[in-house]
């Protein structure tokens, strides 16, 4: 069966790859070659961000609801082609069936979401100081925007950054990670078989040192958002440096979730699970480092070696009952592999899991470690797998200090009953989101933006959609 070979995406054209360089695209579960793509270059970015340039005015002058109604057309047609994009997703990047599934469909959900905005984002007017005279506040497209993604939620992650910017009238140059990259390429088919118009939705493949860097460096390009790591985030932020681009980061996460005394342990338990073992670990907002009060210390350690070691995975493209699917690469698993047994040098105790997982893929069982330390690598590092260090605390005041002692601050979490220890953590913890009693995940109509290293700049909700507007202040003096 021959393989795949997919194109570039520039000008409302599907283009053919202009070297013989390719990047082969893995199948995490199998090692299988699922297809390949284009190893894209400087001119190929180049080339997409003249593109999106020519488009961007035609596009802005149309009716903001016009712009709406294409996004409205794209998630339709995602709603449609689910089963297939699912597939890709499980293929490409390992996850199970059904967050596949709420991937493809919560995308199209975002889309319509962010297309009712067309009617909503809006200027100002301001009181002058002077007699006859008025000032007016407009919001205003950048112009070309480009978006740099991760491989954990791809498919997602094009709609959190083309709609946004496509329905306040920028467009957008997309380069998805070189580990999945297939399911962008069904989303530029989608775009291209509605006709949306040349150049407002352009696609680039390739490597971020290549690819990456050349949106950023490009003066045409009047804002880029990445989706990645805090090294990826500083390449790019230096890149960008010069043209003085406007930069939106989300990077890496070290989110710490609270265990109180009075927790509703049951509650508690079934949601550090989930948000640990979703997409194998591999989530930047889930919890990697878990306090648990001295109180409810030992009975949160029994549930969690109870619970993780009912945890099922396997070949999610050949199983719809499993649990977690594999890691996303042969370095991701020997990453993990490395940071567990660092952790067990300083000094932790292995609960269970610790090794590797069946005997073909990039698996590694669930992993669970207490006597864990603060100054640990494994409790300040993010892991990005299926591994959680558990740590003791006696008072709210020594878990808030914890907690916060992080150069992340993306999310956080807390488990209690009562309201006067919510409040305060809430006031103190330093984090740009915080979950109470629940999952870590994160509302579309919310504001997803982390501190410190975790990011600069946020997305989704009207303060996401304001990131793509710039303002236009005038001052109008009449008689």
């Amino acid at each position: 069966m021959s393989v795949p070979q997919h194109c570039l995406y520039i000008n409302g054209q599907f283009v053919e790859n202009r070297s013989d360089r390719w990047i082969e695209v893995i199948n995490p579960a199998t090692g299988a070659l699922l297809s390949r793509i284009p190893e894209g270059d400087r001119e190929d970015a180049d080339r997409a961000i003249d593109a999106a340039d020519a488009a961007q005015a035609g596009w802005e002058a149309l009716p903001a609801v016009e712009r709406g109604q294409w996004l409205h057309k794209i998630a339709a047609e995602i709603r449609r082609r689910e089963p297939e994009i699912a597939a890709a997703i499980v293929a490409e990047g390992g996850k199970t069936q059904q967050l596949a599934q709420t991937e493809v469909l919560f995308t199209a959900d975002y889309l319509d979401y962010m297309a009712e905005w067309a009617r909503r984002y809006e200027g100002e007017i301001l009181q002058s100081d002077r007699q006859d005279e008025t000032i007016l506040v407009f919001k205003k497209a950048i112009g070309v925007t480009a978006g740099i993604l991760p491989w954990n939620f791809p498919f997602f992650l094009i709609a959190r950054k083309a709609a946004p910017a496509l329905v306040t009238g920028n467009t957008i140059v997309i380069k998805p990670s070189e580990l999945t990259p297939n399911n962008a390429m069904l989303f530029a088919e989608i775009v291209d078989e509605l006709g949306l118009p040349p150049g407002v939705f352009n696609l680039v493949t390739g490597y971020g040192p290549e690819v990456g860097q050349a949106l950023a460096v490009n003066p045409k390009v009047g804002m880029i958002s990445l989706t990645g790591s805090v090294n990826a985030g500083v390449a790019t932020l230096k890149a960008a440096a010069d043209n003085v681009t406007k930069v939106s980061l989300e990077l890496g996460g070290k989110a710490p979730a609270i265990v109180m005394n009075d927790a509703d342990l049951d509650l508690a338990v079934n949601a550090i699970v989930s948000s640990r073992m979703i997409n194998t670990g591999q989530v930047c907002n889930c919890a990697e480092r878990l306090y648990v009060q001295s109180g409810v210390y030992d009975e949160v350690v029994k549930r969690l070696k109870v619970a993780f070691e009912a945890v099922t995975f396997g070949d999610p493209a050949s199983r719809s009952d499993i649990d977690m699917g594999p890691l996303i690469s042969a370095d991701a698993l020997a990453r993990i592999e490395q940071k567990v047994a660092k952790a067990l040098e300083q000094g932790a105790t292995l609960v269970t899991g610790g090794k590797r997982a069946g005997d073909s893929g990039f698996f590694f069982a669930p992993t669970l470690l207490t006597d864990v330390r603060q100054e640990m690598d494994i409790a300040r590092e993010e892991t990005f797998g299926p591994v959680l260090p558990v740590l003791v605390f006696d008072t709210l005041e020594e878990a808030i200090s914890l907690a916060n002692d992080s150069e992340y601050g993306l999310t956080s979490a807390l488990y209690t009953r009562d309201l006067n220890t919510t409040m305060r953590a809430l006031k103190q913890l330093k984090f740009g989101e915080t979950y109470v009693n629940r999952e870590n995940f994160e509302a579309m109509q919310g504001f997803h933006a982390g501190w410190r290293k975790s990011g600069i700049g946020g997305a989704d909700g009207r303060h996401g959609l304001e990131e793509y507007l710039q303002t236009h202040v005038a001052y109008l003096q009449y008689c």
